[in-house]
């Protein structure tokens, strides 16, 4: 496909082509407005922004290409990113000149990638395939930003499409990023196929928009079959089938308590914070809830060191005769040392005889949040955020894994199941490793307060409401300010929480059982993703970079004519 003019479409149009691919980038995900609450243009954002760009990029230097989509992208993410200012100035302290500021890093990081792909798209648009190829290339930078240096995923494309239920059943064979390769392909193709209306090619748009159209309805028919798949495995199988062991419907209370990020850890509010959550829960445990969770460090100490507060949480297990799973900070001990040696962003398991059955430790943990990355040069200029959880520095833990939660007499083996803390719910492959470790269910905790009234809630619940489609397996999300939510096996959010009220929603969770309780032996009955991680990223990555090989040898070897095909 040649250019509509020999340097592309004309500067007017490119330029608001340019502004619309900004909006919709921006638009992709959800907001929240003050007053008007929140809304979601995803669904028809996802396909536009890469549409958008392709007509933009029309006829521009591989150079040219990148650059000016950079600051096209820089100026969407950073919009995007704004609720930084609040983390940063509102809790953090930061002076509102560098507040303000804050989003560019993040936005910095992103705008990168889209540069990337901007550069390679220039050398690819006129050849054969050159839709494909660039939707591959679009997952395996998305991947990339994703992983590299500890990764930043929000704001992954594939994420707009969170509320595209029969798109969903196929992030369970590839995560996340299944959904970020459609809408590429599609949007890419939508962006072909504007520039041959502009140029007035006579029959391809029609055909093209055929094309795209039968490819959609196949994906979306295949992705309700392996959505249906999924509804029928929590369930307890379709048709006597074995979903990986036996399913046992569990009633599980999310408690919010909605404190204030700037009272965490004031020790003055310290009981009113713990009665807080016990008044909550005992509402709960009224509404029948067998397990009960807290959000992320909602317990005002240490469960550890404090004798007093531990004795309060286990009394009220072991008198309402329920499991509790708290959030807390955990801490490490050195012989000879006199307090604690390391502190941790941890979940507790508090079995309904007042035991203190388990205890894991955050993995992922957020930079300059709970830790300070080269500590040695940055740490002159930044302290982390969670300095009421540690004085210095959180320490990350040993690796994922499930934790026990204890059965009941008529079924004495127990459960396995996963706790997600936080940050790790952005992390595909950090979440699927808890199921591929025998988790039944997710019992995700998370404090958003540091976000405010802003779309970063609604944006993480909708991470959240992945991370369920692509392991098959309920999540009930117990969140400090809210989004609290229940979300079934397909990723839908069945109810959710107000920001910044008390609240507590109860719902009976069907719980996978393994047929063996020991650790990592679920795979059998999980799904291809839980079982390969990012296979499908990986491959996407390996194609995109065998296309540009052959792009950049026949290129040569014909003196660098196009190809002006599809």
């Amino acid at each position: 496909m040649t250019p509509i003019h020999p340097n592309g479409i004309q500067p007017r149009p490119r330029r608001i082509a340019f502004a619309l691919y900004a909006l919709f980038t921006l638009l992709a995900f959800p907001h929240e407005l003050p007053g008007l609450g929140a809304f979601d243009l995803g669904l028809v954002s996802a396909w536009l922004g890469p549409a958008a760009l392709v007509v933009a990029l029309d006829g521009l230097s591989a150079r040219r290409a990148a650059w000016r989509t950079f600051l096209a992208s820089l100026l969407a993410h950073a919009v995007l990113f704004h609720w930084f200012i609040v983390v940063t100035v509102g809790y953090g302290g930061m002076p509102l000149a560098l507040g303000l500021l804050s989003p560019l890093l993040p936005a910095y990081w992103v705008a990168q990638f889209s540069a990337l792909f901007a550069g390679l798209w220039a050398g690819l648009a006129r050849r054969r395939g050159a839709v494909w190829l660039g939707a591959c290339a679009w997952v395996g930078l998305d991947w990339i930003r994703g992983s590299l240096f500890g990764g930043f995923p929000w704001a992954t494309l594939g994420y707009a499409l969170h509320l595209d239920l029969p798109l969903l059943g196929l992030t369970r064979l590839g995560g996340v990023y299944v959904l970020s390769f459609m809408a590429a392909l599609v949007g890419l193709a939508l962006g072909r196929l504007a520039l041959d209306r502009l140029a007035s090619r006579p029959g391809r748009p029609l055909r093209s928009l055929a094309t795209i159209a039968t490819g959609l309805v196949a994906a979306h028919l295949f992705g309700s079959g392996l959505a249906a798949d999924a509804a029928d495995a929590a369930d307890g199988g379709r048709d006597g089938a074995d979903p990986g062991g036996a399913v046992e419907s569990v009633r599980i209370a999310a408690v919010q308590g909605d404190i204030d990020q700037g009272e965490k850890w004031d020790a003055a509010r310290r009981e009113r914070i713990l009665a807080t959550y016990l008044r909550l829960s005992d509402q709960a445990v009224a509404a029948g809830a067998r397990w009960i969770v807290w959000p992320e460090t909602a317990v005002p100490g240490s469960l550890e060191w404090d004798r007093v507060l531990r004795e309060r949480i286990v009394g009220f297990a072991r008198d309402r005769g329920v499991t509790l799973v708290v959030g807390g900070m955990g801490i490490a001990f050195t012989s000879g040392r006199e307090g604690p040696s390391a502190y941790y962003d941890s979940a507790f398991v508090v079995d309904a005889e007042g035991r203190l059955r388990d205890r894991y430790d955050k993995v992922q943990l957020v930079p300059f949040g709970e830790f300070v990355p080269l500590r040695d040069w940055f740490g002159r200029f930044f302290q982390s955020l969670a300095r009421g959880l540690s004085p210095d520095d959180v320490t990350a833990g040993p690796g994922v894994r499930a934790m026990s939660v204890p059965g009941t007499a008529e079924r004495p083996e127990g459960f396995r199941v996963g706790v997600p803390i936080c940050y790790e719910l952005l992390f595909p492959d950090v979440v699927r490793r808890f199921v591929a470790d025998g988790a039944g269910v997710l019992l995700a905790v998370t404090n958003d307060a540091w976000y405010g009234r802003t779309g970063a809630p609604h944006q993480f619940l909708a991470m959240t409401a992945l991370r369920s489609a692509e392991t098959a397996r309920f999540t009930v999300r117990a969140a400090n300010t809210g989004i609290s939510a229940i979300i079934d096996a397909r990723g839908r959010v069945l109810e959710r929480s107000r920001l910044f009220e008390e609240a507590v929603l109860v719902a009976d969770v069907p719980v996978v059982r393994s047929r063996s309780t020991a650790p990592g032996r679920a795979r059998e009955g999980a799904t291809f993703y839980v079982r390969h991680g990012d296979f499908f990223a990986w491959s996407c990555m390996l194609l995109a970079l065998v296309g540009l090989v052959i792009e950049r040898v026949t290129g040569r070897s014909s003196g660098g004519d196009p190809v002006s095909r599809g």
